[in-house]
């Protein structure tokens, strides 16, 4: 045998067949048919042509790498220089600052106080939820920073300091005092070793410089367990006054235009979320400004922790959208026992079982962005916001890890490996519930909703209740979570939330989806008879309609 006939038989073992090619070049919005329909509906259809171009961008080739790169080369924490002087800086990959440059430049951090008409929020939210698809960790900072600003407005002076740097699209990583720089980011750290979601147990002390009151500068004094992106140039944080629990903008940099008392402990070792830094900090009489009145900390923050809940329901969604696409274009190309497995019964089920439950998330969080849209005006699309965020975030949230999970296991083996972007969609799903209270903290706040402002039943109610004669199982269903509405018993307030939640979502997928669509996820979540895993639909459903909508 010839050389050339030995090196021929010595490479046919790696031709590569029945392998996917790479899901890359490909527009995320336009190929999403729900939530461009979304768009329309919501109120949006002016952020089609920017949607369009956002879509193309972030599903090129090089910024779906950027999203490996930054989540491959970790965040690395720098407490002290080579010369021993304390400098308390996390370095990140370039790749984690080209993705916050897209964030900013396209507004996820402002568009609505930036433009603030009609389908302002839902076309930010649209961003979020495709921009999460390529990766999760930067939007955190994106997030607080968007979510601050209704916090910081309580304080006008030190709101009006910042401001221009708030409203800006420019991503400025320098480490400068903000006052400095063309854009800036904001971050929160509010949990404490012995507080948790019960943050009126936090210890950390503020104390006045000179004078006390709104707008005055403080001390801060303590351990914060969890600080999201230390690298932020201020921190919204809560600390003990001596009015109470009180609400501080803390900068990097102090006014005198040194840096702040500020020292980075560790960062966290997290199960996902890894290009972003976490950190446990010190503050050792970092200055901060009082933001509202004393022992008004909660109150200030609560229209913040609003836009994060948001933006939860969002990134859950974005991630659930995601594992579905890797999942369906895989099906499409790799074949097993003679046929494309998209092609196998049971495989159309659970694909159409998955893209039931990617739907419903998305129809409800563009849903909910509407209302943030009207509730200025609106009394009750403010008290529908007010309830529904809570119910959206727990139950989506709830869903999104299952969903990726399952998502993962159609890829077989090739979804377990890094390369394939489902392990990172899997580790990132559970962070979005831990953030900003937990499944009983959520289900508890949906209680004082219901308690404290008793019109929240009616409008969520009267919202369900207009698609109400179209499905007797829907009917039912409606009437018995009005007698759990009533009871509002906290030992089934999981069981509540999680009714309204897929009362929501079935109202809307018979409002803008197919029949067979809307009939299919009614049959399954409500009318009964599902199992406990996806792929467990009637043989009835129409899965060519499903599959061909999804993808």
């Amino acid at each position: 045998m010839v050389a050339s006939e030995k090196l021929a038989r010595s490479t046919d073992t790696h031709s590569v067949t029945n392998q996917p090619p790479a899901l890359q070049d490909y527009n995320l919005y336009s190929n999403d048919t729900a939530l461009v329909e979304c768009i329309k509906k919501e109120g949006a259809g002016w952020a089609e042509e920017k949607l369009q171009a956002f879509g193309q961008l972030i599903g090129r080739e090089e910024t779906i790498k950027l999203g490996y790169l930054a989540n491959e080369n970790t965040p690395v924490l720098k407490t002290h220089d080579r010369f021993g002087h304390r400098i308390d800086e996390v370095e990140f990959h370039p790749a984690w600052h080209d993705l916050l440059s897209i964030s900013v430049e396209n507004r996820l951090i402002n568009l609505p106080w930036v433009e603030p008409k009609a389908g302002a929020h839902v076309a930010r939210a649209a961003m979020m939820y495709l921009m999460v698809q390529i990766e999760s960790g930067h939007m955190c900072p994106v997030s607080m920073t968007f979510s601050c600003v209704p916090a910081l407005k309580k304080q006008p002076e030190v709101f009006a300091a910042f401001e221009s740097a708030l409203m800006s699209n420019q991503y400025d990583q320098r480490f400068i005092p903000a006052a400095q720089k063309r854009g800036m980011l904001v971050g929160m750290s509010m949990t404490e070793k012995q507080g948790g979601s019960d943050v009126r147990a936090n210890t950390t002390q503020a104390r006045p410089v000179t004078a006390k009151g709104p707008g005055q500068l403080y001390e801060l004094t303590g351990h914060k367990w969890f600080c999201s992106h230390p690298m932020s140039d201020a921190f919204v944080m809560l600390a003990q006054a001596e009015g109470g629990l009180s609400c501080f903008l803390v900068p990097q940099f102090a006014p005198s235009g040194e840096r702040n008392q500020i020292r980075l402990q560790r960062l966290k070792s997290k199960l996902g979320n890894k290009s972003n830094a976490s950190a446990e900090i010190e503050l050792e009489g970092a200055q901060g400004w009082l933001i509202n009145e004393e022992g008004r900390g909660v109150a200030t923050i609560i229209e913040m922790v609003s836009h994060t809940r948001l933006d939860c329901a969002l990134s859950s969604a974005g991630l659930m959208r995601q594992a579905l696409t890797q999942a369906l274009h895989h099906t499409q190309y790799r074949s097993a026992f003679k046929k494309r497995l998209i092609e196998h019964d049971l495989m159309r089920n659970v694909l159409c079982d998955l893209a039931l439950e990617s739907e419903a998330a998305t129809v409800l969080t563009m849903r909910l962005a509407r209302a943030y849209d009207a509730s200025a005006s609106d009394r009750k699309e403010d008290l529908f916001r007010r309830i529904a965020t809570a119910v959206a975030k727990y139950w989506i949230c709830k869903r999104a890890p299952s969903h990726v999970y399952e998502c993962l296991e159609a890829l077989g083996g090739n979804g377990y490996v890094e390369e394939s972007m489902m392990p990172r969609l899997y580790r990132e799903a559970p962070v979005n519930s831990v953030w900003e209270g937990s499944g009983n903290v959520i289900c508890l706040d949906v209680l004082r909703a219901l308690t404290n402002e008793p019109e929240t039943a009616t409008v969520l109610l009267d919202e369900i209740k207009q698609v109400a004669g179209q499905h007797k199982e829907l009917d039912a269903q409606i009437a018995d979570a009005e007698t759990m509405l009533a009871r509002k018993s906290e030992r089934e307030a999981r069981h509540l939330v999680e009714h309204l939640a897929v009362l929501l979502q079935a109202k809307l997928l018979v409002e803008s989806a197919p029949q067979a669509v809307s009939d299919a996820f009614i049959d399954s979540r409500i009318k009964g008879g599902w199992g406990k895993t996806f792929g467990t639909l009637t043989s009835d459903v129409d899965t060519q309609v499903i599959l061909q909508r999804a993808f």
